[in-house]
């Protein structure tokens, strides 16, 4: 029986199970088995190997995205370019390393863009931030990073003002912001000046409608959540286990 799983902590409201367990029984895999594996720590991230010698694959999920990486033998060159990997693979010993966030963000993405989404706001700066940014520049849209502590190429929340909106008819929250049960919550931005010509994308997927969501729709613009992009990200991590050998970007 092969094992796959993933390791994070906390994982009480984690995606991932169910849907493999679904996947699973829906697609009559009867040797696969996945689970959660909870570990607080990186550090017991080595002895998991060796406690489940059949463990074949593993998701990864906050908060060891980054702290994962020095673990792998080989990382691919968008784990090593964004400094997240979410996909491990376990192959003759050695362990690869892929992000598929980006795959599922830019496959989500596509159906959605218009001539005037060249250039996008990016609400967060942890991995998934960089996962949507390294998108965006393959995409050639130009991005401005907002969080709420300024730094270099980043802007505060106070900085967005509705000339900024104006400018950035993408907007793309990868907070955790508005993720239930806090659905009362939303990203600060002057919601007001958005407009028909606005696109967002809110990376949570619980509630299916967010508030950040809501209030741009209120505006007229379109909107998606997170959902489509799971399931993407999803279905790529379980390719990438059944590949006949690794293949490293």
């Amino acid at each position: 029986m092969r094992k796959f799983g993933l390791i994070g902590y906390p994982l009480s409201h984690s995606f991932s199970q169910g849907f493999f367990t679904e996947k699973f029984l829906r697609e009559n895999i009867g040797d696969a088995v996945y689970n959660n594996y909870p570990i607080e720590h990186i550090e017991l991230f080595k002895s998991l190997w060796d406690q489940y010698p059949a463990l074949a694959g593993l998701n990864v999920t906050i908060p060891h995205k980054k702290a994962v990486i020095p673990y792998l033998d080989k990382p691919s060159s968008v784990v090593k370019s964004i400094l997240a990997c979410n996909c491990i693979r376990k192959f003759q010993g050695e362990l690869y390393g892929y992000n598929t966030d980006v795959i599922g963000f830019e496959k989500s993405l596509l159906p959605f863009l218009q001539p005037q989404h060249t250039t996008a706001l990016i609400l967060g700066t942890g991995g998934a931030a960089a996962a949507v940014a390294w998108v965006l520049s393959k995409l050639h849209i130009q991005y401005q990073i907002v969080s709420r502590v300024e730094g270099e190429g980043v802007i505060p929340y106070s900085s967005v003002t509705a000339a900024v909106i104006d400018n950035h008819k993408l907007i793309i929250n990868t907070t955790p912001v508005g993720t239930f049960p806090k659905v009362d919550t939303a990203p600060t931005i002057p919601y007001h000046a958005l407009t028909a010509q606005h696109h967002l994308y809110d990376l949570v997927y619980n509630p299916a409608k967010t508030l950040f969501m809501s209030k741009g729709a209120a505006q007229g613009a379109t909107t998606q959540n997170g959902l489509a992009m799971l399931h993407i990200q999803a279905e790529e991590s379980w390719n990438i286990w059944n590949a006949p050998t690794p293949v490293v970007q």
